[in-house]
């Protein structure tokens, strides 16, 4: 992964808390790219929580270049560190949209157009 980059300002949250959101981010793809951001940062072409931390990827999933947008804002890196949290304690994609859902409800017009995660397989 590149190092991350140096953004001028004093990030909105500790280094070591927006360190780990970014190595979350950049290791696992399959929870952030389902779970919605809340800041309004669609508008700036975002498409989920990822997309606050990571720019771009190759076409085997590294990262190559780092979304700076994270180092300045509290709701992206709140939602990717409780994302994190919930996983790390064992969670799936699905248990963790849906606490990101409930706890943001109320800025709902700032959400990201985040698709759902791929329906559960059944075991029959």
């Amino acid at each position: 992964m590149p190092p991350l980059p140096s953004v001028g300002f004093a990030p909105v949250r500790p280094m070591d808390v927006v360190r780990a959101t970014y190595d979350f981010a950049a290791q696992h793809p399959e929870i952030l790219k389902y779970v919605p951001c809340y800041c309004g940062c669609g508008e700036q072409g975002h498409k989920a929580n990822e997309s606050c931390f990571v720019a771009r990827r190759d076409a085997k999933g590294n990262v190559l270049e780092w979304d700076t947008h994270g180092f300045g804002c509290t709701i992206c890196l709140d939602v990717g560190r409780k994302a994190m949290q919930m996983y790390t304690s064992g969670a799936d994609v699905y248990s963790i949209r849906a606490a990101i859902e409930r706890e943001y409800a109320q800025n709902a017009e700032g959400r990201t157009p985040t698709p759902a995660p791929p329906a559960k397989k059944s075991l029959n």
